[in-house]
């Protein structure tokens, strides 16, 4: 059973403010993207050693100098194995997990906290577990990567305003998982979209479209515990649904371009293709309404043999900008639709820059702390999938100060028996 997940920045909260104003991000810009010092070792330690968990080490790996691979937690120990053994033989030089700091269990990531000689850990376990792990390991003293989303309800989303305050006083880095962030094709057109190339943004239009998704059937020796953490996506208090676990990167463009979350959610949305035992539903369309009156149509799918669509376009009042997921690249255009500029774009170096920019910040003493901003578009995501599920208008000032929802067990044991899993149908589901 795999524990891992497959699936901008000042320093502290009073720099922020000061950067960006209080209700908006500061750019990724901002960055150091100074090499530093590489005579610094870091020594990296990976809680959740699925496909995610892995690809992460790998970048990091790739792009710094000087840091090692020394520690690995995983829920299933020939994960475990497997993922040591493939990145010891692409990185010989950069990796060396001793069996005994190859840690198995729920509870594993703890043995990887207490570890005085791990500098940075990266999280890539299932999202409903990344906020309680994320506040240990700050509370330990880490520095973390931690993978998105970073929260998949309420209750998740406060606690992951306590770890990033409680990194801004310990001095310590939380770098996240939103690539584009760190894209420069996203980062250059949303600099010019600020500046005002396209006028005063009035609406915007988003979609994550795509065919389905991975479904693992349970093995008769399996608890519900097992069985869920092993196929997490389609477990809600795990993955959050596909608008919290995939979508999140597009919402969280929006939330960079529009200088926060949005002020409500009204939504609708289906399942049509989903296995028996599956919670997830295939479609979502919530309409965002931001401070402006500015909407933001957002749709997200996941039912094979339809038309895919990775794309957000912003209107404005002087023209539009077209940016694309993956690697195809963003586009400006006047009013008349003439094109003004465009920028291509490479997903795999963002995928690098971030872990580069983190091992950076570790080196120059000048940390960054930027889970608020990715936990909020969490929260907003996952308030698109509340008001879908619900049928009702949902409030920011609903979901982040008043909502009483909390998706992760109270008691959790990996023996233990868990609900049986039910979707949502708008009507009977509670707005709780």
């Amino acid at each position: 059973m795999n524990f891992a997940a497959e699936g901008k920045v000042a320093e502290g909260k009073a720099a922020d403010e000061q950067a960006a104003g209080p209700n908006e991000s500061p750019s990724p810009s901002a960055d150091d993207n100074t090499d530093q010092d590489a005579s610094m070792p870091i020594r990296i330690a990976l809680v959740g050693a699925g496909g995610r968990g892995t690809g992460a080490v790998i970048d990091s790996l790739s792009i710094n100098e000087n840091v090692k691979l020394v520690a690995m937690a995983d829920m299933d120990e020939r994960i475990l194995a497997s993922a040591r053994k493939r990145l010891s033989k692409r990185y010989p030089e950069k990796v060396d997990v001793a069996e005994k700091d190859m840690h198995v269990g729920i509870d594993s990531y703890q043995r990887i906290l207490d570890d005085p000689k791990i500098d940075l850990v990266l999280m890539a376990t299932p999202p409903g577990f990344r906020p309680r792990q994320v506040l240990d390991a700050v509370e330990a003293g880490k520095h973390v990567f931690a993978e998105k989303p970073t929260c998949v309800d309420p209750a998740g989303f406060k606690i992951c305003l306590a770890a990033h305050d409680k990194a801004v006083e310990n001095g310590t880095c939380i770098v996240t998982g939103t690539q584009y962030r760190r894209q420069v094709n996203y980062v250059e057109a949303i600099k010019r979209i600020h500046e005002g190339v396209i006028g005063d943004i009035v609406s915007a239009t988003s979609r994550y479209c795509g065919a389905g998704i991975w479904f693992k059937n349970r093995r008769p020796d399996m608890s519900d515990t097992e069985y869920q953490i092993y196929n997490w996506m389609h477990h809600i208090w795990l993955s959050g649904d596909q608008i919290v676990e995939q979508s999140v990167h597009n919402i969280d463009a929006m939330n960079w371009i529009m200088g926060g979350p949005p002020e409500s959610a009204y939504a609708s949305g289906g399942r049509f293709t989903r296995p028996e035992g599956s919670e997830m539903w295939d479609s979502m369309s919530v309409d965002y309404l931001y401070p402006g009156n500015r909407s933001v149509s957002f749709k997200c799918r996941q039912i094979p043999g339809t038309d895919g669509e990775n794309s957000n376009v912003i209107r404005g009042t002087k023209g539009h900008a077209v940016i694309y997921g993956i690697n195809r690249g963003a586009f400006l255009y006047d009013a008349e639709g003439a094109e003004i500029w465009s920028m291509k774009g490479d997903l795999s170096a963002a995928y690098q820059q971030e872990h580069k920019v983190l091992v950076n910040a570790i080196r120059s003493g000048k940390p960054i702390v930027e889970l608020r901003e990715t936990s909020e578009s969490s929260l907003t995501a996952a308030m698109g999938r509340v008001a879908a599920y619900t049928g009702k208008h949902v409030s920011w000032k609903f979901m982040s100060e008043e909502s009483k929802l909390d998706l992760f067990p109270k008691k959790l044991d990996i023996n233990s028996s868990l609900p049986e899993p039910k979707h949502a149908i708008p009507g009977k589901t509670k707005l709780v």
